[in-house]
């Protein structure tokens, strides 16, 4: 620790600002500004190198979080991006996506706010972008060994760029026309610009990793030929089936899931010509979840000039100050104002849809919602509080329930385990010889960090199946129990 009285001196949490709300709507830009570089370093300085730091305990990643706070007060960007990379292949997609679990850990949060670890980490990756010091790290000896990875999302990669650094020859295989999965066309550019992700993409081609976009397995080539044509393959595709509401009017036009609202808007923001794009403009949009999808759903219905939006969420709101049963350094769950819900719009709690009302023409028109009690161990509508809520367009992002895996189980025997995702061993193995699962495919829906942090792990298993033995860190195991959020 090089300031042993930082968190003294220094007691303020202090974010960079977010751009103002009428600018940031006009546009599909980050919503922050340019940050403050002392501001950082104070930041940083807070970071008490405590003697156990319980950020590495909320971090699925294990980053060395004080060393690279500690050089960041130094000024040594160089040394900082070298020891965020020995854990985090993409510390530019986490340090905008994560939900920063290791802040609720931070030692220093326990009397005062912890320091901002997230922002701390994304400046030192965007420095080494701008510095040029992200360099291709090509394997020195190719293994002759192939491995095909099956999904392009943040476990897929960071599967692939490791096995491609010890010398494998990886193919990344992906359904939709570009290389990236929900990074691509699942989060917003608000919340990530797409250079993002095409810089790591160059620096992945470059070390060798190859790309095969707009290849459907299981259609354009089956699950079995893929195994046959492989020494390992790598699921990674992620759990993309929504959940759904069955109550009465749900067949009324204009109730989409929120990817399919989603996905065509990235499209559109990417140049793409999108046949008939889901449009919010000039209409009242109801959100049913209260989620990071949710509040994509918003902040993109924002910048489409919805008349009015309406988020509904059918428990309790949570509370703004950390609950007595959720204590230090556990993650709680807290009351979030994520950037989206500054920009506007109205969050409602304990209300249960209880049915879609359509108009003549079979168009949503409006949602019959009554207050939720709780009874019997669970969570119904109260009778007699029903009203109406005007809606023209309605959003489910009410979470996922797993992978599509059907096409998988009929055509090379994979098991699934009781809740519906691809059953897998303790070193991520699947009961298909060779054939290995990480990230939400095999654990459920969940953050992008234990999606990375998978992803490195399955590597290090999949090298050790096709060597006997491997150097690279394996900071998870796929019998790891903790909640996804």
């Amino acid at each position: 620790m090089g300031d042993p009285r930082g968190f003294l001196k220094y007691t303020e949490r202090e974010l960079p600002p977010r751009r103002p709300v009428p600018v940031r709507i006009s546009d599909w830009k980050e919503v922050y500004g340019a940050r403050d570089p002392d501001v950082l370093k104070r930041q940083a300085s807070r970071c008490m190198d405590c003697g156990v730091p319980f950020c590495h305990q909320g971090c699925p990643l294990g980053n060395l979080i004080p060393e690279w706070n500690d050089l960041v007060r130094r000024g040594d960007g160089l040394g900082a991006i070298e020891r965020l990379h020995e854990t985090n292949n993409f510390p530019e997609f986490t340090g905008r996506l994560c939900p920063a679990p290791c802040e609720s850990s931070c030692v220093l949060g326990i009397n005062q706010p912890p320091v901002t670890i997230k922002q701390v980490e994304v400046s030192i990756i965007d420095t080494a972008w701008a510095n040029g010091w992200v360099k291709p790290l090509p394997p020195e000896r190719l293994t002759g060994k192939t491995v095909a990875v099956v999904g392009s999302g943040p476990a897929g990669l960071a599967a692939a760029q490791q096995l491609t650094r010890v010398g494998h020859t990886v193919a990344v295989y992906e359904r939709d026309d570009r290389i990236g999965g929900l990074l691509r066309y699942g989060i917003p550019d608000f919340k990530m610009e797409k250079h993002h992700v095409d810089q790591r993409l160059a620096q992945m081609q470059a070390e060798g990793t190859r790309f095969r976009a707009g290849v459907n397995i299981g259609t354009d080539i089956t699950w079995d030929e893929l195994i046959a044509r492989y020494d390992a393959v790598v699921v990674a595709t992620g759990a993309p089936i929504p959940r759904d509401l069955p109550i009465p009017g749900r067949d009324a036009l204009g109730i989409h899931y929120a990817m399919d609202y989603l996905v065509p808007a990235n499209r559109w923001v990417a140049g793409d010509a999108v046949a008939q794009p889901i449009d919010a403009e000039g209409k009242h949009v109801v959100i049913l979840g209260g989620g990071d999808t949710g509040a994509d759903c918003l902040g993109t219905a924002h910048r489409q000039r919805a008349e009015s939006v309406t988020m509904l969420a059918i428990g309790q709101q949570p509370p703004t100050e950390r609950p007595e049963n959720q204590p230090w350094p556990m993650d709680p769950t807290l009351f979030e104002v994520q950037s989206a819900h500054e920009e506007g719009g109205e969050r409602m709690y304990l209300a249960s849809t209880v049915e879609f009302v359509s108009n003549e023409a079979g168009e949503v028109r409006a949602l019959k919602v009554a207050e939720t009690e709780f009874r019997d161990g669970g969570r119904y509508p109260k009778p007699g509080t029903e009203r109406e809520i005007p809606a023209d367009l309605v959003l489910l992002a009410l979470g996922y329930k797993g992978p599509d895996y059907h096409l998988m189980h009929d055509q090379c025997g994979i098991d699934i385990d009781e809740r519906g995702n691809i059953a897998r061993g303790r070193d991520y193995d699947t009961s298909v010889p060779g054939v290995f699962v990480a990230g939400d495919a095999g654990r459920g829906a969940s953050l992008i960090v234990w999606a990375i942090a998978e992803g490195r792990a399955v590597a290090a298993e999949v090298d050790r199946f096709l060597e006997g033995e491997t150097s690279l860190p394996a900071p998870v195991r796929a019998t790891d129990q903790a909640l996804a959020v």
